[in-house]
């Protein structure tokens, strides 16, 4: 059955790219109307459907637009709703851009448990494919397989650093897998990656609350990482967030190697032409 959420969360938070202190609220919505970001600093207070439609070109983030209003930064929400069934929902915020908290999606999950999550009376749409579906550019690959369940692979490769070097992540994506073992692992970034992004004004707020920052062959983190192979899981983070904006429920192995938001978005568009639904009521 579709889901949504047992009550209203709110909070606030520090955008990544802009800076900003944004509030946001995410309020149960109807069986049948999906999820949507509604812009509450707008004079129309403009919604814009959290689907691949609605996808826009941006620099290292997931971007949503419809007219002039546009939200971005919205994957790490978008993969803990996709992963904890959350079909229907109403994402209030106050500016362009979704709070980056740790850079993971463990406060997502987090606020989402104590709020809890109810079953509404209409089926959920499930969607399955019938032959393997296979997307590259460059050297990103992704690939969708038949399968009983929802799971995701994603295979990472930067011999830049040791800190970072190959990793292999691979789960069936349940709520209690997610909340566990995917939505604390945290974006990253190399040092010098972030420095000339600062220096074009495309980052106003990185710091090490952030995500993870990599030196070298050093984690600037005191803390250090999460997991050995948290780069490759917070990968496989960001795909589920991506392609959760086609907005059904899947049952495919989803496979990624060196991958991007870009290759991520133009996947998911490919994807939809290959789905079938599940069962018709």
């Amino acid at each position: 059955m579709q889901k949504t959420l047992g009550r209203e969360i709110s909070f606030q938070g520090k955008t990544l790219f802009s800076g900003e202190e944004v509030a946001v609220r995410l309020l149960p919505a109807e069986a049948g109307s999906g999820i949507r970001f509604r812009r509450t600093d707008l004079p129309d207070r403009i919604e814009i459907p959290a689907r691949t439609e609605h996808m826009q070109e941006a620099v290292r983030t997931t971007k949503l637009g419809m007219g002039q209003a546009s939200v971005q930064t919205v994957e790490h929400l978008m993969a803990a709703l996709f992963a904890l069934g959350i079909d229907n929902l109403i994402v209030e915020i106050s500016g362009g851009e979704v709070p980056i908290f740790d850079g993971s999606a463990r406060f997502f999950v987090e606020e989402i448990g104590r709020a809890g999550v109810v079953e509404q009376n209409v089926r959920a749409e499930v969607y399955v494919l019938d032959a393997p579906c296979h997307f590259a550019v460059g050297d990103s690959h992704l690939v969708a397989l038949p399968s009983s369940d929802f799971r995701v692979s994603y295979t990472f490769h930067d011999p830049s650093s040791p800190q970072l070097g190959s990793q292999f992540f691979s789960a069936t994506v349940t709520p209690e897998i997610f909340c566990a073992e995917i939505a604390p692992c945290r974006t990253f970034a190399r040092h010098q990656d972030l420095v000339q992004l600062i220096e074009k004004g495309l980052l106003k707020s990185a710091t090490l609350e952030h995500g993870v920052v990599i030196d070298g062959d050093q984690i600037l983190n005191p803390e250090g990482v999460r997991f050995r192979d948290e780069m490759a899981r917070h990968k496989a983070l960001d795909l589920i967030g991506d392609i959760g904006l086609l907005g059904v429920r899947l049952e495919v192995h989803l496979i990624g190697a060196k991958t991007g938001h870009a290759a991520n978005h133009a996947f998911a568009r490919e994807l939809r032409s290959k789905l079938r639904k599940k069962w018709t009521s």
